[in-house]
């Protein structure tokens, strides 16, 4: 009541809001004069005039005035068009990061002009986005000679080009495309090993055509760019044949621990009995030397390996992981207790609940390895590489905008996850189409007839006529129907898309009939007529000059004018639905197709009881209920009840709709708080000349946590401890007087300075990258997996009285601590491990292992892959091979100091024999 009140004393938020817009048009207004004095080749200089007043200090709101009067009159001597004032309304609030909302035909393509020009002078890149390629390509080609008149230049992104004309285009002053092309760049650079494979260069302003269609109706589903993963299936069979070979290690009987190999020399370490060791507690394996030396064996013994390569070598060492997952398989989980087999499938068994997981699988192969041992066929499925929804995505431009005809009714939610408000523009002229009310009927066939019917009188006398159906086989049903009374129409469906520039240009044309999906509910400017512009636009080409394309308009505007007045005689455009959206925004988006700028036009709805949203949300009940009322067969009806039904179905719809987004969003954000992180620091990564460092910090990071629980704890538990975290993560095995953090650490670093002086700065920090890069991936693409799985199971904790949500987030946050963690061990430990070699004069380099990724959505795995076997390359053509206990690229080294006997004393100055200790 409140509300009101103050509506009425003050009027309504939205009247206030354009009122705030006026004096800004004024002074934009006066500076018209000025713009109209300047010669064609002052315009690109009066740009970079701009460009020089905001380096000195200036804003952008600054400088509006002028450049919009700039803007507008390139426009008119370029394209015939003057900006209306409620047009540099919506082009003010779009500068202002706001939602405008315009009717159809008013304009929005030019309206878009102002805005992006007035943010490109900031040289950080604008992006207008449209809802499918033809409008992307459309609205840049339509565009593209106003703003070179300015200036300014202008790309495109299309779904086929490749990464160097995406890059090029990316890197242009305003770059038109379509959201999900925007958004797979993104996902695709942050999967790139190189900076200078990126094609995008940051998300500085936007605005988004159609942003209801694209921030609410395509926010429910995520962009994915899912690949398979490497197909080692055969690999898994293969190495749970020989499971029965391997004994656990023997222990002592005193302790009943395993033996202590700590203070024994090799040949008391080569008497012990056994393979590997368990640890029950933590589920994990490791193997003695013993079991080593028996992998080596049995790789060679049954040709799993090259003869002249070992286990040891980087290219094999896979091989360990697979014989570890195989051994966890057959010693730490049992069928019918951690899972069950049921239809040939392993499926995970839920400790808490004893509930089967559905569609959970363990991960980093544990799960193949249970189905190698049982038997069963092994899955390989795609893997989620990278993710994101339109909502992260969308908010990472540190300023969006957007238009549209429908976007009022959504202005709660884009307030609430996008901070946007929204402001209804006035028409220019008043709508003059005319709304008429449903027919109603009570089955498809006779609904089909109805608009059969319809359209045939109103092609009889020459109005063009749109026919709007809600998926491609209902369009071609029509056209069938169509064909068989005779009526010649065009089709425009996702199946002829390629001739959708045609069929739009003609719809409004004398007798025109044109049946469509959605393609031509959104941003199609349809003319009575037809459109002269892109008859022009065919005749000239898109390489055409301003002044080339403009004699073309002014020749076919002339002839259009005539076809126009006729049209415009007979009615205008009439706009028939086939049936109703699920969204009252989608129907209206097709109603706006016609009555564009004070036109004429008509608009009516057919619905019948089978439809979709009347049988899903009307259900039976409604059409029996009018049966039982009388609706004969054939007949329509007509009732106010019937349209508030049918209202109240699509609100269903949309509030279901919503409650989909909600959920999404609440969960994602967990999700995009650590994709943010993993993709900043791969690019720190990927940045960084001098990785060694971070080994260094990663080194003294573990050491002071290690010797602080060594100071903390009994004296012969805590050397054991010391010395088996300082083995098996860095590959050092020290005697007692060694075990000083400022000895160990000057050690390693002796280590890093020794090798990168051997493999030279650039090489090493080249090695040192790839591994990382390949280790944030590969457990990325777990993590995703781990969080897809999680988020259906923490659904069963709500029966125990608990958030999902809040579950969620705790153990997702838990995991991603745990994988970070394990990224920078296993790096540092890979570094410090790596062995190298010497290859003779006479033999050249050995390949790396290769393996393929596909993948659905990206084009740009493949190249990721030839970006890797491109440094492969560079680094094999050196001469020179770095192998060591890592998978991932091989790197070129090349030994520069004087080699170490077997013999000969450690240079780590413990006294032993190099054989007996660094040289183990």
């Amino acid at each position: 009541m409140l509300d009101k009140v103050l509506s009425v004393i003050f009027g309504s938020q939205n009247e206030r809001d354009v009122k705030k817009l006026i004096p800004i048009v004024k002074a934009v207004n006066d500076k018209e004069e000025w713009a109209k004095s300047l010669a064609p080749e002052d315009f690109p200089k009066q740009t970079q005039i701009f460009k020089e007043r905001l380096s000195k200090g200036e804003t952008l709101d600054d400088i509006l005035p002028e450049a919009f009067a700039l803007c507008r009159e390139a426009a008119f001597r370029v394209r015939g068009e003057r900006a209306y004032d409620v047009q540099l309304m919506g082009s003010i609030n779009l500068h202002q990061g706001k939602i405008t909302e315009m009717k159809t035909g008013e304009g929005k393509t030019l309206v878009a002009v102002a805005p992006a020009y007035l943010n490109s002078l900031s040289g950080k890149g604008v992006h207008v986005v449209t809802v499918n390629d033809y409008l992307a390509e459309r609205d840049a080609n339509t565009m593209r000679p106003v703003f070179a008149y300015l200036g300014v230049t202008v790309g495109t992104i299309l779904s086929n080009m490749d990464n160097s004309v995406r890059k090029e285009n990316y890197n242009c002053d305003i770059t038109y495309g379509t959201n999900n092309e925007f958004g797979f760049d993104y996902l695709r650079d942050n999967m790139q090993i190189e900076m200078a494979r990126k094609v995008q260069r940051g998300f500085n302003y936007c605005i988004v055509d159609e942003i209801d269609s694209i921030l609410i109706d395509e926010a429910r589903t995520p962009l994915i760019i899912s690949g398979a993963g490497e197909d080692d299936t055969f690999k898994f069979y293969e190495v749970d044949k020989y499971v029965g070979l391997f004994e656990e290690a023997e222990k002592d009987p005193k302790t009943d621990d395993y033996y202590d190999e700590v203070d024994m020399t090799p040949e008391e370490r080569a008497e012990l009995k056994g393979d590997y060791k368990i640890d029950e507690k933590s589920k994990r394996v490791s193997f003695t030397d013993k079991g080593m030396n028996k992998i080596d064996s049995i790789l060679h013994q049954h040709n799993l390996i090259s003869p002249e390569t070992t286990v040891f070598d980087e290219e094999n060492f896979e091989y360990v992981h697979y014989f570890t997952q195989a051994i966890r398989a057959h010693r730490l989980y049992n069928k019918d207790d951690e899972y069950v087999v049921r239809d040939g499938k392993v499926e995970i068994v839920d400790e808490f609940t004893g509930r089967i997981l559905e569609g959970r699988r363990y991960s980093d192969g544990l799960h193949q390895a249970i189905e190698a041992k049982e038997h069963v066929k092994i899955a390989q499925r795609n893997r989620t590489m990278a993710t994101v929804t339109f909502q992260n995505f969308f908010r990472m431009y540190t300023k969006l905008s957007g238009m549209t005809g429908t976007a009022a009714t959504e202005a709660v939610e884009f307030q609430k996850i996008y901070k946007l408000d929204c402001v209804v523009i006035p028409t220019n002229l008043p709508v003059a189409r005319v709304d008429e009310q449903d027919e109603v009927y009570l089955n498809e066939s006779d609904k089909w007839n109805a608009i059969v019917k319809e359209i045939r009188d109103a092609h009889a006398k020459g109005q063009p006529v749109l026919v709007g159906t809600v998926s491609v086989e209902k369009s071609e049903h029509l056209s069938a129907l169509l064909t068989k009374n005779g009526i010649r129409h065009e089709v425009l469906n996702a199946k002829n898309h390629a001739r959708e520039a045609l069929i739009i240009a003609e719809a409004g044309a004398k007798g025109a009939v044109t049946v469509a999906t959605n393609m031509a509910g959104r941003g199609t400017d349809i003319k009575l007529g037809g459109s002269y512009e892109q008859r022009a636009l065919s005749k000239v080409g898109t390489e055409a000059t301003p002044e080339e394309y403009q004699a073309a308009v002014k020749a076919e505007k002339e002839k259009w004018l005539k076809d126009y007045e006729e049209v415009k005689s007979l009615g205008g455009l009439y706009v028939i639905g086939s049936e109703r959206h699920e969204s009252r925004r989608i129907d209206n988006q097709l109603r706006g197709r016609s009555g564009r700028q004070g036109d004429p036009g008509r608009s009516k709805f057919f619905i019948s009881m089978d439809d979709d949203l009347m049988r899903l949300f009307g259900g039976e009940r409604m059409k029996n209920l009018m049966t039982r009322i009388g609706m004969e067969p054939g007949e329509p009806i007509y009732h106010p009840w019937l349209t508030k039904g049918i209202e109240k179905a699509q609100k269903k719809v949309e509030e279901r709709n919503f409650e989909i987004r909600k959920n999404l969003i609440d969960y994602d954000d967990v999700l995009n708080e650590q994709r943010e992180f993993i993709y900043q620091q791969r690019d720190s990564i990927l940045e960084d000349e001098n990785l060694s460092e971070r080994i260094m910090t990663t080194a003294k990071d573990y050491l002071d946590d290690w010797f602080y629980d060594f100071a903390h704890s009994k004296k012969g538990e805590g050397i054991k401890v010391l010395t088996e975290n300082i083995k098996n993560n860095f590959g050092v095995m020290l005697p007692p007087e060694m075990l000083q953090e400022d000895k160990v650490l000057s050690l390693l670093q002796n280590d890093i300075t020794e090798k990168e002086t051997l493999v030279g700065h650039e090489q090493f920090n080249m090695f040192i990258r790839y591994q990382y890069i390949q280790a944030i991936d590969r457990k990325w693409l777990d993590q995703l997996e781990y969080l897809d799985s999680l988020r259906e199971a923490v659904h069963l904790r709500s029966y125990g009285s608990k958030n999902p949500l809040t579950e969620y987030k705790i153990d997702g946050f838990n995991q991603f601590d745990a994988m970070i963690e394990k990224i920078r061990i296993e790096i540092a430990g890979r570094v410090f491990k790596v062995r190298i070699q010497i290859a003779p004069a006479d033999q050249p380099p050995r390949q790396a292992m290769q393996g393929n990724a596909q993948h659905s959505e990206a084009q740009s795995m493949s190249e990721q892959a030839r970006g890797a076997q491109m440094a492969r390359n560079a680094q094999q053509q050196a001469g020179r091979t770095m192998a060591g206990a890592s998978s991932g690229q091989s790197v070129t080294v090349v030994r520069t100091g004087p080699k170490v006997g077997r013999n000969d004393p450690c240079p780590c100055g413990s006294g032993k024999k190099y054989k007996n200790c660094h040289g183990r």
